[in-house]
C-alpha cells in the first residue's frame, strides 16, 4: 500500500502488522471508540482478518477488542478500543498507532444437531485433574 494509513510491520516476519487512528479522540476510563484506520482489505476465503491489542497498550489497559472481518467484508476495518483503566483518559492523536492487524486462515466446519456417540458424560474438567 502506497499512502500513510497502510498497516506496517516492525520487522517481516512479524504475526501483526500495526495499524494508525485516522482521528485524534479522547477515551474516558470504563469506555470504547471505534476508531477508524482508513483502509479496507480483500481476504480469500478462508481467511478472516482480526485487531489485537498492542502489548505495551494491553500492559496499560488500553485494549483493542479482537472482532472478526470475514473474507466478504470490503468496507473500511476500525479498531474498537477499549480504556480498562479506572482513572485515566486516553489521548489518542491521529497517526498513532492503536493495534495490530493479524490475518488468519480458517476452517469452516459442519455443524451438527445430532451428536451420535458422546465422549463422556461431564464437560470441563471431566477427564480428572492429574
Amino acid at each position: 500500500c502506497g499512502y500513510e494509513n497502510a498497516p506496517k510491520r516492525a520487522h517481516f516476519n512479524d504475526a501483526g502488522a500495526d495499524v494508525y487512528s485516522t482521528i485524534s479522540c479522547h477515551i474516558p476510563p470504563g469506555d470504547t471508540r471505534k476508531i477508524p484506520l482508513g483502509f479496507g482489505l480483500e481476504l480469500p476465503d478462508g481467511y478472516m482478518a482480526i485487531m489485537m491489542p498492542r502489548s505495551g497498550h494491553a500492559a496499560k489497559g488500553i485494549v483493542s477488542q479482537v472482532a472478526p472481518a470475514d473474507s466478504r467484508y470490503k468496507g473500511e476495518l476500525h479498531a474498537i478500543i477499549t480504556n480498562n483503566s479506572r482513572y485515566n483518559t486516553i489521548k489518542v492523536e491521529k497517526g498513532d498507532r492503536i493495534a495490530q492487524l493479524v490475518v488468519i486462515p480458517i476452517v469452516i466446519p459442519d455443524f451438527v444437531t445430532d451428536l451420535g456417540e458422546q465422549r463422556g458424560v461431564g464437560a470441563f474438567g471431566s477427564t480428572g485433574v492429574k
